[in-house]
C-alpha cells in the first residue's frame, strides 16, 4: 500500500514536523554541505541535523537536510541516484559528435572511477553507474551537459577523465545538482528553498506565523517512497517500538507485489503511524523482519531539550 505523506503531514503539529522532518535546501556556492546543515540546525534551534549527500563548496543545488530524528534516515537516502546540470570546458577545440560517441561507448553504463586526491574517501577504484550523460549545447570549448548517475559518482572526475581520454584535458566550470533521489529542484509539493528565504521563513515562525515553515518541511515518513509498506496490527505496535522483531503474526494481510524490492527492506506502519524501516528476515520461518531503524516515542528528557 502507499502512504499519503501530504495527508499525514496535515495531522502533525509544526513541532512534530521539526522533530522528524527534512528540508530541501538550495545550497549556494561557497559554504560546505556541513556548513549549510549546521546553519539549518542553529537557525531552527534543533538538537542535530544531517545532509543527504555532500556537495563541493562551489557546487549549488539540491541538498536535503534532515531534522532531529530525521537524521536516522540518512543512510537510506544518501546512496540514491543523483542528477546534475553543469558546464565543462575542453582545453582544445573538439567536435561535439566526437565527444558524444565516446560518451556513449565508454562513459555511459557501469564505469570505474578513482576518487579525486582531495576527497575524504579512500582512494581506490570503484564502480559507479552513469544512467544518462547528455550534451545539451556547445559554445566554443564550453559544453553544457546533464548527467544522471548513481550516488557517490564524482562529476568533476568524470569530466576530467573524459578530457584525459582525448588527450587534451577538460575541467568543470559550473555544476548544479537538480535531483537527489526523490528530492527535486522544482518539486510542486516540496521545492528547494534558498538560505535567504529559509531564514525569513524561520523569522516568521518565531513571530507566530508557521504556515511557510510548514510548507517547506517534508515529513520523515517520505522514506516510504523508497521501500514497500506493510501494516502492523495495532495491538503489536508497542512491542515493535520496544525492540521486538516483526513476526508474521503481527502483520495485516500483505500482497506479494508490496514486497517486490531488491534490497529486501520495507517500512512498517500501523495505519498512518510510522514505526520504522526493517530488513526482511529469510532465515526464520516465524520472523518477517528485523529493525534497522525504529521511531520510538520521545523520552521526557528528549522533550525538554
Amino acid at each position: 500500500m502507499e502512504i499519503d505523506v501530504e495527508k499525514l503531514k496535515k495531522k502533525k503539529t509544526t513541532e512534530e514536523l521539526l522533530e522528524f522532518g527534512i528540508i530541501n535546501i538550495d545550497k549556494p556556492s561557497g559554504p560546505t554541505s556541513f556548513d549549510t546543515s549546521d546553519l539549518v540546525k542553529k537557525t531552527l534551534g534543533l538538537r542535530k541535523t544531517s545532509h543527504f549527500g555532500t556537495l563541493d563548496p562551489k557546487v549549488t543545488g539540491v541538498l536535503p537536510v534532515a531534522l532531529n530524528r530525521g537524521c536516522k534516515l540518512t543512510g537510506f537516502f544518501i546512496g540514491e541516484d543523483k542528477e546534475y546540470v553543469g558546464i565543462m570546458r575542453f582545453h582544445e577545440e573538439i567536435g561535439l559528435e566526437k565527444i558524444k560517441k565516446v560518451i556513449e561507448e565508454k562513459f555511459t553504463g557501469v564505469i570505474t572511477q578513482l576518487p579525486p586526491v582531495r576527497s575524504r574517501v579512500k582512494r581506490q577504484y570503484r564502480e559507479r553507474e552513469i544512467k544518462n550523460f547528455e550534451l545539451i549545447e556547445k559554445e566554443e570549448k564550453n559544453i553544457l551537459f546533464r548527467v544522471a548517475c548513481q550516488g557517490g559518482t564524482y562529476i568533476r572526475k568524470l569530466v576530467h577523465d573524459l578530457g584525459e581520454h582525448f588527450g587534451i584535458g577538460a575541467h568543470m566550470l559550473e555544476l548544479r545538482r537538480v535531483r537527489a533521489g526523490i528530492f527535486l529542484e522544482n518539486d510542486e509539493l516540496y521545492p528547494t528553498v534558498n538560505l535567504f528565504d529559509f531564514e525569513k521563513v524561520v523569522e516568521e515562525y518565531e513571530n507566530g506565523k508557521e504556515e511557510r515553515l510548514r510548507k517547506i518541511i517534508i515529513p520523515g515518513e517520505v522514506v516510504s517512497k523508497l521501500f514497500p509498506v506493510v501494516q502492523v496490527k495495532k495491538k503489536y505496535v508497542e512491542k515493535v517500538l520496544h525492540g521486538s522483531p516483526i513476526f508474521y503474526d503481527f502483520l495485516k494481510k500483505i500482497k506479494d507485489k508490496d514486497l517486490a524490492n531488491k534490497e529486501e527492506r520495507f517500512c512498517a506502519f500501523s495505519g498512518d503511524r510510522f514505526l520504522g524501516v526493517f530488513e526482511i528476515e529469510d532465515k526464520d520461518e516465524k520472523v518477517f523482519g528485523k529493525a534497522m531503524f525504529v521511531l520510538q516515542p520521545l523520552s521526557e528528557e528528549e522533550r525538554k531539550r
